[in-house]
């Protein structure tokens, strides 16, 4: 049956939803890449009958979101957990950070699939904070996910952004945390078309001479990085950056414009992933991957190069909302019953974004059963006042 999608325009525009799903997406194996480490970064699942408001405590459905995490790990996916996608810092608190991150990693001890945590200092607030405090709160986070057995993923600092007086100030924060963590860690570089607040980071604006600081940090500790995670959407910076770490220190694209060329790499190296695209993907970048452990790049670069073009839709300007995106697929997917998230971050995308985002996923193959899929954008559209 026709579906009647709003576009930018204004218009409406007659679509054909698939009958069938790809046969990708009924195929589930839990075994480990051999060619790459991949991480996806998850979302979290609002409970959609707390009454709160989006600036009051999150309250999440602990059920479903647990739900979401076992189906990544059923395709053989890491979880990198309480990250940017699953809303640091836009609704989801540290209190119930922290508790997602013990909840997840005892998930994750119980089904052997491999997990990463956020560390952060989103307990504070940026204006009031000194560098004592960015210190402290980076360790009490730290403190969380060491005790929780998961590896701890050292994230970029709004508090830190606003303290830091120069490149100084980051090599003396990240080197005090760096000569206390009990095991490599994951340093992410986050750039501020993810969070306009994380400007100039690494005490500098000037990404040459921030990306020589960050370099500083990893070659003083290279025993205690076990990798970067570069979210700047710029390919060829990543590719140079990844090019001069020190041998032993892994890339982690973050790059959800470029990923399936950083992954498939060159004669020089490659990417392995921690990728907030990868959260709707997740069934069919794990084939991709296991096409790519054969040593078969085409075959890889055919699956994954086909989505790059809902990834970049997802992650249009203004880039901080893609988790709209994000939650809204997951529940055309089934993976959740509604389209509520926390902090009300539902609302943060228009019609015509969602119309375009179910047209091009749907088109993928994404959603395992379609139909289901159809019925609740059509739905969503009534909602709306589209007769759709």
């Amino acid at each position: 049956m026709t579906l009647h999608l709003p576009g930018a325009d204004g218009t409406l525009r007659a679509y054909e939803p698939r009958t069938e799903p790809l046969p990708t997406l009924r195929a589930t194996s839990g075994s480990a890449f051999s060619s790459r480490t991949v991480f996806s970064a998850a979302h979290v699942v609002a409970d959609p009958y707390a009454d709160t408001t989006p600036d009051g405590p999150a309250a999440v459905d602990w059920d479903a979101t647990l739900a979401f995490r076992r189906h990544l790990w059923s395709h053989g996916l890491g979880v990198a957990e309480a990250m940017d996608t699953a809303q640091r810092g836009m609704g989801l608190d540290w209190p119930t950070a922290a508790e997602l991150i013990r909840r997840s990693a005892a998930e994750a001890r119980a089904t052997g699939g491999r997990i990463a945590c956020g560390v952060g200092t989103d307990q504070l607030t940026a204006t009031a904070a000194t560098l004592a405090d960015v210190r402290s709160a980076y360790e009490e986070q730290l403190a969380v996910v060491e005790e929780s057995g998961a590896q701890a993923i050292l994230m970029a600092s709004r508090a830190l952004a606003a303290t830091a007086q120069g490149p100084d100030d980051y090599l003396e924060v990240y080197g005090h945390l760096l000569r206390q963590a009990a095991e490599p860690v994951i340093l992410h570089w986050l750039g501020p078309m993810f969070d306009p607040a994380l400007e100039g980071y690494w005490g500098s604006s000037d990404l040459d001479a921030a990306t020589d600081t960050f370099l500083e940090v990893i070659a003083a500790h290279p025993d205690k990085v076990d990798g970067i995670k570069v979210s700047l959407l710029d390919a060829q910076r990543e590719i140079d950056l990844r090019r001069r770490l020190p041998r032993g220190v892994r890339c982690y694209t973050g790059d959800d414009f470029n990923y399936p060329e950083l992954i498939a790499g060159d004669e020089q190296g490659f990417s392995h992933a921690l990728l907030g695209i990868f959260d709707p993907l997740g069934p069919l970048a794990a084939e991709a991957v296991r096409v790519l452990d054969t040593g078969d790049t085409d075959g890889f670069r055919a699956l994954l190069d086909p989505t790059v073009e809902l990834s970049r839709h997802l992650f249009r300007a203004p880039t901080r909302y893609y988790k709209t995106g994000v939650v809204f697929l997951a529940w055309l997917a089934g993976h959740q019953s509604h389209f509520t998230m926390v902090g009300g971050l539902q609302s943060a995308r228009s019609l015509p974004h969602l119309a375009r985002a179910y047209e091009l996923a749907d088109g993928l193959g994404l959603f395992p059963d379609p139909k289901p899929a159809e019925e609740r954008m059509r739905n969503l559209l009534a909602l709306y006042g589209v007769n759709a």
